[in-house]
């Protein structure tokens, strides 16, 4: 973007091929788009919200230090305004959102906007090359890599208010499209059946993998917004994939970094790309059928480039939104959860994590990490979350879910929409709650279920929320 800080959108666009067909549209039908005298406004606007060298990674469960940083990473706000109010959708590049940034962020955005808390969707894109927003990780570095994260967290929730407060700044009329396109060669369903009827996380080259045990989702959904004058605002792209190709110690923002700046290059640095992450919680980049692969950030490149590929073909079908209707919901949603700790497994745990880095196994630390969150946030059977979503007419809606959730789950939620679009945002909502499996997983097993909080049916009642609210959103005849 010409200039770092500010920029504008607006989106939309409807399915290619056979759901375009789908009348996006009932009644009204795509006559009534874009109408002058029921004007949709948008604006946009990015923050910089990279973390200095020297503090802790998002890794997961990481308490890498950073040494440098290739790519900077960015809190992206849009802001639409319709007769109906304002909304916003933020996506930033880190592994989750943790509660206490939730709701300060939420707090400054009431305080600095005319956007209301519960009309905004904050997402992290799960980037794990970004910061660490954890305390009980970050103070386990110690020393100054401890001080520096501290310093961060501190004032991130602010940075996120600040790109709400200058999308909203820069509102503008804007026409918004929408559509979708398919990629099925970068994601991959992680987990395996194994011959002896284990399943496994990534088996790599196990002879005795028989077969993924789930799907992929290759939807790619974009939203376009441009200017009344047909200038390129914001480009929203929703894909599920793991935003983890990027290892080691440097901060990057992965493969929506490549897609931001391929789109750029042929739409112009003025758009802003939006990247959210769809339910991607057994969904990686690692084909099991393949033995040698590029890495890092060679392969974020590749994958980027390949996402951005398909974007770029669905432009020409994209279709316009009814954006005269916007409606904007966050719904409160107490989710069953695991049995919380007893006192002496919650004194194990917290010990465990003491020796994180310093001899505990990895089963251990996210084991201790699980009951020590459900000793805090779900001590009476239940997890306050919630579901959220942002609709445009009877064309478009945008789902906020949170969690880091099973593909399954998010196909779910599109099938059983009412809208013509449906794009579902994992890693959303009013704080981080970890692996969300759907109920089959449970009796499976593996590193997911193992590190969940929700109990066996909980991922349901979260996407049966979700649905129930697209339900009551959508405008009937």
């Amino acid at each position: 973007m010409a200039t770092p800080t500010v920029s504008s959108v607006l989106l939309h666009r409807v399915f290619s091929a056979g759901r375009l067909a789908l009348g996006l549209l009932g009644a009204g039908g795509l006559a009534g788009a874009n109408l002058p005298g029921a004007e949709l406004r948008v604006g946009r606007a990015r923050v910089v919200i990279t973390p200095p060298v020297g503090s802790v990674m998002g890794n997961s469960y990481g308490i890498t230090v950073a040494t440098g940083v290739t790519s900077n990473i960015h809190a992206k706000a849009v802001v639409f305004e319709t007769a109906d109010g304002k909304a916003a959708l933020v996506a930033c590049d880190l592994i989750s959102l943790h509660t206490p940034i939730v709701a300060r962020a939420r707090a400054l955005i009431a305080e600095k906007t005319g956007v209301p808390p519960d009309r905004v969707i904050l997402a992290a894109t799960h980037c794990h090359a970004g910061p660490q927003t954890h305390p009980l990780l970050f103070s386990l570095a110690g020393g100054a890599a401890q001080k520096l994260s501290e310093a961060y967290v501190e004032k991130l929730p602010g940075l996120i208010a600040e790109s709400v407060r200058l999308a909203e700044a820069d509102l503008q009329p804007a026409k918004i499209f929408a559509g979708s396109g398919s990629e099925d060669s970068i994601s991959f369903n992680r987990r395996f059946l194994l011959r002896d009827g284990t399943v496994r996380m990534n088996p790599g080259q196990n002879p005795d993998k028989v077969r993924p045990m789930g799907p992929i989702d290759p939807q790619v959904g974009v939203v376009y917004i441009e200017s009344a004058d047909g200038k390129p605002l914001v480009t929203v792209v929703n894909f599920a994939l793991h935003v983890a190709v990027v290892g080691g110690s440097q901060i990057s923002s992965d493969y929506p970094h490549t897609l931001a700046e391929t789109l750029g290059r042929v739409k112009g640095d003025a758009m802003l790309t939006v990247f959210l992450n769809g339910m991607s919680g057994n969904i990686n980049h690692v084909n099991a059928y393949v033995s040698s692969r590029l890495r890092a950030e060679a392969e974020a490149a590749r994958i980027g480039t390949i996402l951005a590929a398909a974007v770029l073909k669905t432009y020409p079908n994209l279709r316009p939104v009814e954006a005269t209707r916007l409606r904007a919901v966050s719904r409160s949603v107490r989710v069953p959860v695991l049995p919380a700790p007893t006192p002496s497994r919650l004194a194990e745990a917290r010990a465990t994590l003491r020796r994180h880095g310093k001899g505990a196994t990895f089963a251990e630390v996210i084991r201790a990490w699980r009951d020590i969150d459900l000793a805090q946030y779900g001590a009476d059977g239940t997890w306050n979350s919630e579901v959220q979503a942002i609709v445009f007419g009877r064309d478009l809606a945008l789902v906020g879910y949170p969690g880091d959730s099973f593909v399954e789950l998010g196909l779910a939620m599109k099938q059983n929409s009412p809208f013509g679009l449906t794009f579902v945002s994992e890693q959303s909502g009013n704080g981080a709650i970890s692996y969300i499996p759907n109920e089959k997983a449970f009796p499976e097993g593996s590193y997911e279920v193992d590190s969940a909080r929700v109990a066996p049916g909980g991922g349901e009642v979260l996407a049966n929320a979700a649905i129930r609210l697209l339900t009551e959103l959508f405008p009937r005849p």
